[in-house]
């Protein structure tokens, strides 16, 4: 009975996520993608990337204490803003000195990531002055900028602002199962490609299954194949997907598959003709709940 019980638990919090994903619009996916790659660059060549795109750019900005930067832009025709927060592009950095502890966060009531949803109420204390609150919201960021999107999110969202969608690219873990089904209700696409090990960070042992207290990700993941194809994957199939990971060496594979250029030429080649392929998992759960 517990082991069943644990089974359906998991397995509810990817059934909204897979109702979300039915079709998968690779144009919208490449607009924040764009967003999310442009945030590297500096302001001017930010302002005259929104300007060119039919947008405005609102505010650019870098926190002092955590050097992280966002921007937040608005839709010329004034019916959405979006966020972009910046991330990191050195893998070794997301995987060797990122310190990995979980604390309850008063905020939005749940464990979080410390250092990321540290960074995630600065900019939040930082940007609401410049919100527009009867526009909808669409959050989006690279690495730790997906993690720090995700968490601002949830700030937001706590807060009754409209917050429309999550986009994000390569976005570690920031939560634990029962964070992740506070938020289920987060319209969050994650975007990750085969290799990147970033979104399995802190690595998965599949004997963890059972415990209901270790990092787990929310909402829906699309993974990015080569040429036209994709799959999509959520709660219990996608943390199995990065099991296979738990003793991997990071190698110059990976490191390509991080960087935000190579999501954008996976991006591109779906854009006319995107096909999706059925995830198989090549691992049996049941088992391990005896």
């Amino acid at each position: 009975m517990k082991r069943i019980m644990i089974y359906l638990f998991l397995g509810l919090l990817c059934y909204p996520a897979i109702l979300q994903a039915n079709t998968v619009d690779f144009t919208y996916i490449k607009k924040y993608a764009e967003l999310a790659n442009i945030v590297y660059s500096n302001a001017v060549e930010v302002d005259s990337f929104i300007l060119k795109h039919g947008g405005k750019l609102i505010r650019y900005h870098t926190i002092p204490e955590t050097q992280v930067s966002y921007f937040l832009s608005r839709d010329l025709d004034q019916k959405k803003q979006s966020i972009s927060v910046r991330g990191t592009a050195n893998l070794e950095n997301v995987l060797v000195d990122l310190e990995f502890k979980l604390q309850q966060n008063k905020t939005v009531n749940i464990p979080l990531h410390q250092g990321f949803s540290e960074a995630a109420k600065a900019i939040y204390d930082d940007i609401i002055p410049h919100l527009n609150q009867n526009l909808t919201i669409t959050i989006t960021g690279h690495s730790l900028g997906g993690a720090i999107a995700v968490i601002l999110a949830m700030y937001l969202d706590s807060a009754h602002y409209s917050v429309d969608s999550v986009i994000t690219f390569g976005q570690p873990k920031v939560t634990n199962v029962a964070g992740a089904a506070a938020f289920k209700h987060l319209h969050l696409i994650r975007v990750v490609t085969t290799l990147d090990l970033v979104p399995v960070v802190p690595p998965f042992d599949p004997i963890e299954i059972k415990n209901t207290d270790i990092f787990w990700h929310l909402g829906t993941e699309i993974i990015l194949l080569q040429g036209s194809y994709y799959s999509v994957t959520s709660g219990i199939s996608s943390m199995l997907r990065a099991a296979k990971f738990f003793t991997q060496v990071p190698n110059e594979d990976n490191l390509e598959n991080h960087k935000m250029q190579y999501y954008l030429e996976l991006i591109n080649a779906k854009l006319d003709n995107a096909i999706e392929e059925p995830y198989k998992n090549e691992l049996e759960i049941l088992s391990w709940f005896d």
